[in-house]
This record gives C-alpha cells, structure tokens and sequence, in this order.
C-alpha cells in the first residue's frame, strides 16, 4: 500500500492518497518494459535513409586508364566505392522499423511503468490545476509552486483537456496527455509524473481505457 501526499496548484498539501500498487500490475518485469519501450522507439524511426550504389551514382563506366604500363594501380570505372564520388559499398536503403507486441503484453507493460513509478516515489499528486483558459504563466507557476520547475515532467489528465493541455505544452520538458494516451515510453521517459486524483482514480479503478493500436507507424504509438 502506498501512501501519496495530496497537494493543491499552490504545493500545499491537502490530504493523501492511498493506493494499492499490486491492484494496478502483479508484478513489474523490467524485460517486457524493455521489450516494449523498444517497440515504441522503433516505431517512431522514420527509416528514410538512403545511401546510392555504384549504379545510381553519376559518372561513365569506361575504364579510367589502361591496364597496364601506366604505373597506376589496375583500376576500372569511377563510379568504384574506393574513389571519391563513388557508389556505396553496402547500401542502406529506406525501411520499416515498425512492428507490434500483443496487445495484452502493451497494456501491462503500461501499468507495470505506472506502478513502477508509483513505487519508487517520482509521482507527484494534485487535486487540480484551477486552469480555466489556457495560459503557459499560470501552468509555470503551479509546476514551480510543486517542485518541478526544470524537471521533465508528464502531465496525466483523467479525460482531454484542452486548457490544461495548451497552457503545459510550450514549457519546455512538459508533456500532457490525458491517461487513456498513457504508454510505457511516455510514462518512465519523463523524471517525474504528475497525476490529477481524478487520473489516479481511474488507473486505480482500471476504467481508463488505453487505445488498442500499437502500430501508428510514423507518430509515437500509444497503449
């Protein structure tokens, strides 16, 4: 059972919260974490490098000079990967990195992060941020009465909230997504997460509902 201090947008605390971390994950495996945190990053490669072969390169394929009586090393074309200018010897052409876990195997691997991070006390716990209509200020000056000025944080929601969303989004190491966007690569990137009670309540109770793709090939993946 952990115990977390509940704090208001002025960094008073207000109450705690208990919860009990097993209700989320059994368990916390560090290789399925690996395994899926390695998805996501593969996932967002775009895999656009391309290098050219001694076939696309421009230049003649006539022999430079003759064979012999020059006193030159033997060469043939330019277009050689040994001259400069030349082809590339071993290509990389463009390529899809992408591929996908179980879904099952990417939802729990998103609670074990949350648990995780529960369990080595770098969740911090607000009751709300009073925000209104979004103004970076007033999202600066609730981080900062926290603790968290310069600290590379996620913001979880329980539901979309734009005003929140747009007031944390231009402060720099500030990510906010609402709980159902949560991943394992979200959750355990940042230092320090910060939850709403109403987020943590749905963790808690498991009714928030993570997305079932896992395989947004160009944009970072969500579970």
């Amino acid at each position: 059972m952990a115990t977390i201090p509940v704090l208001n947008a002025s960094g008073q605390e207000v109450g705690t919260y208990e919860i009990d971390t097993a209700e989320i994950a059994d368990r916390v495996s560090k290789q399925l974490l690996h395994d899926v945190v390695v998805m996501y990053q593969a996932n967002k490669r775009q895999g656009s490098h391309n290098t050219r072969t001694r076939g696309q390169v421009s230049g003649h394929k006539k022999k430079m000079y003759r064979q012999k009586g020059t006193g030159n090393a033997r060469a043939g074309g330019k277009r050689t990967n040994v001259r400069r200018g030349g082809g590339v010897a071993r290509t990389v052409k463009p390529r899809d990195y992408s591929y996908r876990h179980p879904k099952k195997a990417i939802k729990l691997a998103t609670r074990m992060a949350i648990r995780s991070r529960i369990d080595d006390g770098e969740v911090v716990l607000i009751d709300g941020f009073g925000i209104e209509s979004p103004k970076t200020s007033q999202m600066a000056s609730v981080l900062r009465s926290l603790g968290l000025e310069g600290v590379t944080t996620l913001i979880a929601t329980s539901e979309d909230d734009s005003a929140v969303y747009k007031s944390g989004r231009n402060i720099s190491g500030v990510c906010v997504e609402p709980v159902r966007q949560l991943n394992a690569l979200s959750v355990l990137t940042p230092k320090k997460v910060l939850f709403t009670t109403a987020a943590l309540d749905k963790i808690k109770d498991g009714t928030f509902a993570s997305a079932s793709s896992a395989d947004a090939s160009k944009e970072e993946a969500v579970a």
